[in-house]
């Protein structure tokens, strides 16, 4: 059975059957904590609760930490953006840890970004060190991951396109929101990660509805093992497997498109930009975004994460 553990600024906390138990840790990270593992089981038992919904939640995931994500991972997300899934590899970009926030905090927009976007994805949650040539097989895999997380890879898209700057456009403070819920599993639930549903509503208006299976191109064995080919990882880092169709980005008709190839790359972007701001789907100011991730009979719940866009 899948252990849900959540973070207040003080103290780590694990679900029980009344409500939610303190955990008895001096750990201070998300990696010492998943050394204290019979803490986290005896929490998870105990009858000494407290009201979950009182507890003012932080981010699961401690900082600082690498966090690695997986681009273009979805099916439907790929050929919504105008590419065949079958030609696409498995890549990889590297976000800042600053940009992780807690899963009701709200979402900061930088004054000079125009526009914000939103993609709900699973987040993996590394439980022990990985060296570069580690061999992870699907007999071993689950060993290496401790949980799953709720993540949000907000994205400044007028600065990530015309640049091809994923960094910046996905690291500014409050960028990636993580949880409420780092949800322990082992190597059955893990086999059940093709049942995971993903969704994200703006203002009650669901956006996105995806299962994993039949639509993500590159499982977490895929790519944990193409990321031990040149990269350590540590306990505790976080590792975003992309997101599925229905982002306010979305490629343009195929003649717009024909049209915008021919212009000077100035001109394109500027046409460009001013067909997506008149998008309504962008993320405005008091927006409010739910993301979820829970298998359809509710056996593997991962929470559900409640912020609010506000413009500086």
């Amino acid at each position: 059975m899948t252990i849900s553990v959540f973070r207040t600024a003080d103290s780590w906390w694990a679900a029980a059957p009344t409500g939610a138990a303190r955990i008895d840790t001096s750990a201070q990270t998300t990696a010492e904590l998943l050394t204290d593992r019979s803490a986290i089981e005896a929490a998870a038992h105990s009858s000494d609760t407290v009201d979950i919904t009182r507890l003012d939640l932080r981010s699961p995931v401690t900082t600082p930490c690498r966090v690695v994500a997986q681009m273009t991972n979805f099916a439907s997300h790929v050929r919504d953006a105008g590419m065949d899934p079958k030609t696409v590899p498995l890549t990889f970009f590297r976000k800042s840890s600053a940009s992780i926030s807690g899963p009701f905090a709200p979402v900061r927009k930088p004054s000079h970004v125009k526009l914000l976007d939103y993609e709900v994805e699973i987040g993996l949650v590394i439980g022990r060190d990985i060296e570069v040539g580690t061999t992870i097989s699907a007999d071993n895999v689950s060993d290496y991951v401790a949980g799953l997380v709720v993540t949000n890879d907000v994205s400044a898209r007028d600065i990530q396109l015309p640049q091809t700057q994923f960094y910046e456009a996905k690291s500014y403070p409050t960028f990636t929101p993580v949880g409420p819920a780092l949800v322990l599993i082992d190597a059955r639930e893990f086999a059940r990660f093709g049942e995971l549903r993903l969704r994200l509503s703006v203002n009650g208006e669901e956006r996105q509805n995806a299962l994993v299976a039949g639509d993500m191109l590159y499982r977490p064995l895929e790519a944990l093992q193409s990321l031990c080919r040149f990269q350590d990882l540590a306990a505790g880092d976080l590792i975003l497997t992309g997101t599925p169709v229905g982002t306010a980005l979305s490629a343009p008709p195929k003649p717009i498109e024909i049209i915008g190839s021919l212009l000077p790359p100035a001109m394109k972007w500027k046409a460009f930009f001013k067909r997506q701001a008149t998008n309504p789907k962008y993320l405005q100011d008091g927006d409010v975004i739910e993301a979820s991730v829970r298998t359809d009979d509710g056996a593997i719940d991962l929470g559900t994460q409640r912020t609010t866009v506000t413009y500086s």
